[in-house]
Order: structure tokens, then sequence, then C-alpha cells
């Protein structure tokens, strides 16, 4: 059950890789249309300047404005097991079908479910429009369980085979069919229960509000503490993208009012005190500093340049685009108190913000949410709460380095540098460096990925397979069958995840194409036999 979960939260990432370019389209396009930052002239409705301004931010918008879409149609994408684009196409037309059911329903019979479908979708009516449907607004969760749910019968029924005079109806078709009958109760359903969970949400966003720095807290360490889970998704999707928080989520709030905030002289925690749970960034920008530099200062004099070109790309993603996995799962699988005390001064760190007047839209790393949607338009009007955040934020750095190298020496802890070979993670240059091997295939993913196929045992060992920003996530037959983790971290992972029947391979930023380049070989074993393991990342 939890390999299912996390399965599906591997497959939320997939859409929410749209998210950083958008919110830097659509937050630099608001920062020049402010009289504040161009002047007056330039944002006069007639000037070229704010007319092309507008259209790209229009462009931007387009991610934002259509996130149920989005999510129903990019799950499959991780959650289907074979044909995924038209496992697509399956979802998309059942997903259009359900609101159309939906609509239909309401229109009819609105009065027995209590929703009012003559009014018009606007905020806090509970109606939305999708794709120029008018329906109820269930965010991106409904798109999540419909998606799902036509996910699964595509993995069940897409290959069923059918007698001849309807062999028309095959594959997709199949799907779809079976799909649209099982979307009449599910919209059914949904009228009959949505408008009851929406007042749910209101009373979470009540309670949320009220619970002030506490909630912060709590939210900030399960998203950091369930990270090696995968399933740290369900927690910031329902905030960021979802009601839980505010209505549409904090990421298209804080992007609707950027420029109110912006222009406005009053304290942004009055404005918008829903945005300290989009503060998780921080230790992202601040913490993964002191952690890397800890690490770095830890490791054996001799070792020290290695450890560095390992820690300043991780440390570099961090904090520039928010990916943090392939810095955290340096030290999560030697010690994992360190990853506990790490969550625990994130949600510190993010709460003491909090407290002191910051909030905003900063659950990403400097390049696609700090600056462009952040700290420069918001530096005219909130200088004082931008110094606030960089000071405390600094003050964390030093105290994660303190932190981190104390506990590392105290208990000896076995981080990369401080120990013999065989606990050091390696990359693929180091494997190449110590056999002597420059080949060509080493940087390749098709000779990384068949090394792992070889690994975990062969095609026929693997169930399913998906990944999220920098992990491939494995469904197995057999754990036996697999390799031990030194092979895996001989092909250049960064770290291997065993649970039951799950395996998680740390890959880092080009999982996709590793993923893509596995499924491959899966899919022609007979004219791809794999490798020995050490041609495979020779």
């Amino acid at each position: 059950m939890l390999s299912q979960i996390q399965r599906f939260g591997g497959a939320m990432f997939t859409p929410v890789l749209l998210f950083p370019f958008a919110g830097m389209v659509v937050g630099l396009a608001i920062m020049l249309q402010n009289p504040l930052f161009v002047g007056e002239a330039l944002t006069a409705p007639d000037n070229l300047f704010a007319q092309i301004i507008h259209i790209i931010e229009e462009g931007g918008w387009a991610v934002f404005r259509n996130m149920p879409l989005i999510f129903a149609v990019g799950l499959p994408i991780g959650l289907a097991r074979q044909a995924q684009g038209r496992a697509c196409l399956a979802v998309l037309i059942s997903f259009l079908t359900w609101n159309y059911f939906i609509n239909a329903m309401g229109m009819t019979w609105g009065h027995f479910f209590g929703v009012n479908f003559a009014a018009d979708p606007v905020a806090g009516s509970g109606l939305t429009l999708i794709a120029g449907i008018k329906t109820l607004d269930t965010s991106i969760i409904g798109a999540i369980v419909i998606s799902g749910l036509v996910t699964a019968i595509h993995n069940r029924y897409y290959e069923k085979s059918l007698p001849v005079f309807l062999g028309i109806f095959q594959g997709t078709s199949f799907v779809v069919i079976i799909a649209f009958f099982v979307m009449i109760p599910c919209a059914w359903l949904t009228l009959l229960g949505w408008p009851k969970v929406q007042m749910g949400i209101e009373s979470l966003q009540a309670f949320l509000r009220s619970a002030g720095a506490l909630g912060v807290w709590v939210y900030t360490f399960l998203e950091r503490i369930l990270i090696p889970t995968g399933l740290h998704h369900f927690v910031y999707g329902p905030f960021i993208f979802g009601p839980a928080a505010v209505e549409g989520g904090i990421q298209v709030y804080w992007a609707q009012h950027l420029q109110e905030f912006s222009q406005s002289a009053a304290p942004l925690k009055s404005l918008f005190p829903e945005g300290g749970f989009a503060l998780h960034g921080n230790s992202k920008v601040f913490g993964s500093v002191g952690i890397a530099l800890a690490l770095w200062y830890t490791a054996a004099p001799e070792n020290r340049v290695k450890v560095a070109g390992l820690l300043i790309p991780a440390t570099l993603t961090a904090v520039l685009v928010g990916i943090t996995e392939p810095l955290e799962f340096t030290f999560l699988f030697i010690s994992p108190l360190l990853f506990a005390v790490h969550a625990v001064l994130a949600a510190t760190m993010a709460t003491l913000m909090y407290v002191f007047g910051v909030v905003g839209n900063m659950g990403g790393g400097l390049l696609d949410q700090f600056l462009p949607q952040n700290w420069i338009p918001m530096f005219h009007n909130h200088a004082g709460m931008v110094f606030t955040q960089i000071g405390i934020g600094c003050g964390f750095t030093a105290l994660y380095f303190v932190v981190f190298r104390a506990l590392i020496l105290r208990f000896d802890l076995k981080t990369p540098g401080r120990a013999e070979s065989d606990i050091k993670l390696y990359s693929k240059a180091d494997y190449r460096a110590a056999r002597g091997q420059t080949t060509a295939a080493a940087h390749s993913t098709v000779g990384q990925a068949a090394g792992f196929l070889q690994a975990l045992g062969g095609a026929e060992n693997i169930e399913s397979i998906n990944n999220c920003a920098t992990r491939l996530r494995i469904t197995l037959i057999d754990m036996a069958q697999t390799q031990s983790d030194d092979a895996f971290k001989a092909l250049g992972a960064h770290g291997v995840v065993r649970r039951g029947n799950g395996i998680q391979v740390i890959v880092g930023l080009h999982v996709p194409q590793v993923r893509d380049q596995l499924e491959s070989l899966m899919k022609t074993p007979s004219t791809n036999p794999l490798s020995p393991m050490t041609e495979a990342v020779s």
C-alpha cells in the first residue's frame, strides 16, 4: 500500500515541474508592469512595451489557470504502466466527461444537491470553469482522483483482447468506454459530497490561520521529514497548488495579488498570513549551504577536493532551483539522525521568519521563486522584510554548520570523505578513474540504464517503474534478485532505499532520461542484451 502511495506522490511531480518557469515568467512580467520599477510612462495601456509584457504575462498564466487539467493529464505519465501517451488521452477525455456530467446534473438537479449552478463561477461560489465547462471547483483534488481512477482502468484493460468484430473498440477506446460509465456515478458522488468537503476545507483554512506559528512549524517539519518516503508531495501539494490554505492555492493566489501586495505599504503578514505555509524553500536556500559546509569541513583534508566536487553541484541545485534531494540523500543514508535534525531546523527557521513578518511564495529556489516572485517585486515597499529574511536565513546557515559539524564529530558519522572508500559516495567519474576506463558509454544514460536494469534483476523482475525529481521508484517482483547497494552506487547512484518490494534509486536530475532508457530496454530485451556491469558504466 505504501509503495502505491509513494508511486502516486512521485507521479505528482511531473506536472509540478512545469510551474517554476511559468512562475518566473508571471513574476517578472508583473514586476515590469509595476510603475514603481519602470515608471508611469511604460505602464500606460497604450504603451507598446506594456502591451508586449502583458501578452507575455498571459502566456505565463496558461499553466496556473489550468492546473486541474494539467494535473489530470500529467499524472498518467508517472502512473501508467504502458502506453503513457494513450493513457493521458484517455484521462483527458474522461476528465472532461466527468465535468460535463457534473454540469448537466448540477444544472438539472442543483436544488437537490444544494448547489446553485446559475451563479457565476467566481471565487467563493464553489464553481469554476474547466475547458469552458461550468463545474464544481474540486481544484487539483478532483483531477488527481479522476486521473488515478482512469489510469487504473487503463492499466487493467488497455491490453485486453476483444472479439474480432469488436476489435475497433480495443485499447484506448475500450478504456474510455469503461471510464465513461464510471464517470456517471463519480459525478453524482462529487455533487453529493464535494460541497461538504468545501465546508471542511473552509474550516481547515480558518484553523490554519488561527494556528499561526505552530501551524507553520508542523507543516514545514512534515514537508521535510517525509521526503525519504516520497509522501511530502501530499503535504505541500494541497497548500501550494490546492485549496488547503487559500482558495486556488498559494502559488496562484500570490501571483494574482503580486502587484497589489508590492504596491501596498501594509505588512505582508497582515495582507497574506497564509504565506507562512510557503516558506519551506528557506531551508533549501540557506540550510543547504550550512549542511554542505559542515560535510566538507568534517571530511578528511586529503578528501576535501573530491567531497567539494560532490557537494558544490548538489548545493547549487538546491539553492538556485530548490531541488534538494541530491544533497539531502548524500547524508540521509549514512545518518538518518542528520536528516531528522535538518527537518527540525528547517521548521524552526520558517517559523521564526513567520513570527518576524516574513511571508510569500518561497517553496523553491532563488531563480524560480525567491528573486522573481518575492524579493525583487517586494523590495520597494517591503525591503525590511527581505532583509529580515536574509538575516535570519544567514543565521541559520551558521547554525546548520555548527550543529551538523558537532553531530558528525561527536558521533563519528561516516559522511563522505571521513572513512574508507566502501562508505564513500562514488560518482561515475570516480568509478571510471578507479578502473582507468574512459569509454564513451560512461557518458550515456543508455549505459547507466542498462547497468541499473541488470542490478535490478532484469526486466522480468520489474513490476512497475516511476520517477520523481531525482529518484527512480521501482516495484519489484522479488527483491532478492537485486544486487547490493554498492553496485547501484558504482553505476552513479547517490543512494538506494529499499522497502518491501519497492526500491528507490537516487539518480539525479537526469532521472527522466534514465527512466525512458530503462523502459526502452525492458520493451526490447531480445534486441538489447544487457552488458556486464563493468561494461555498462565503463
